[in-house]
């Protein structure tokens, strides 16, 4: 079973933030050798509720797709991440079967989904590479949406990360059940009109939606973990 993983670090004090900042290029060959590796990106991370055009100079991220669960477990403990998380002053690591997934990501299809029989929480991942004719269009509509979210119950836990400031954006979110994500989707609200408007304005050169199952979490954000259910905690 195909198994995605999203590790974000904060690194805390200008040495540590440095230090982070350098792995976007030095981690790069370690992960380009690691078993059971099929995908990884290195991202940065928005400030406020994550997805903003303010980068966030303290946090960073790896989103990876292994072959299996046992792959994703072992190269979560390889010593990419161990020394990551020893230089971090906080790093969450969430693993997820995909469940949907359309669209693309530099021109492939990371997320080979694998359809069955599912329990929540849930988690969505958007991944979008805007025009640059659009980027004026595309971030008015930003801080209104990500009030909305921010301001959402139902929501467990929501960044946005991107690979190149501005252009290349990924929003990820974890809701307790598909209904509520389905009403966030959905509503009327300026998360619709920006998807309307994507949509009639062609903003993208590429894009990416997908579902998935959240297997479980490892370490901890903001001094909890984002999922309360002690039984899907990754030890």
């Amino acid at each position: 079973m195909p198994t995605a993983s999203l590790t974000l670090f904060r690194h805390d004090g200008a040495g540590s933030r440095l230090w982070g900042l350098s792995r976007m290029a030095l981690a790069r060959p370690g992960l380009a050798r690691l078993p059971g590796l099929r995908f990884w990106k290195l991202c940065g991370a928005g400030s406020g509720h994550g997805f903003s055009f303010r980068p966030d100079g303290r946090v960073w991220a790896i989103l990876a797709v292994w072959e299996d669960l046992k792959a994703a477990e072992q190269g979560l403990q390889s010593p990419i991440w161990t020394r990551w998380r020893a230089r971090a002053a906080e790093s969450l690591s969430i693993l997820m079967r995909p469940l949907t997934a359309r669209g693309s990501w530099s021109g492939a299809q990371p997320f080979p989904p694998e359809p069955g029989p599912s329990h929540g929480p849930f988690a969505v991942l958007t991944r979008a590479t805007v025009k640059p004719r659009a980027l004026t269009a595309f971030w008015a509509r930003v801080p209104e949406v990500n009030d909305r979210i921010g301001a959402n119950p139902d929501v467990l836990f929501k960044i946005g990360i991107g690979e190149v400031p501005l252009l290349h954006q990924v929003t990820f979110s974890v809701w307790p059940d598909m209904a509520a994500m389905a009403r966030f989707a959905h509503a009327p609200g300026p998360h619709a009109e920006a998807v309307t408007q994507v949509r009639q304005g062609d903003w993208f050169s590429e894009e990416l939606y997908a579902r998935f199952q959240v297997l479980g979490t490892q370490g901890q954000w903001s001094g909890m973990p984002p999922l309360t259910q002690p039984e899907r905690i990754v030890a």
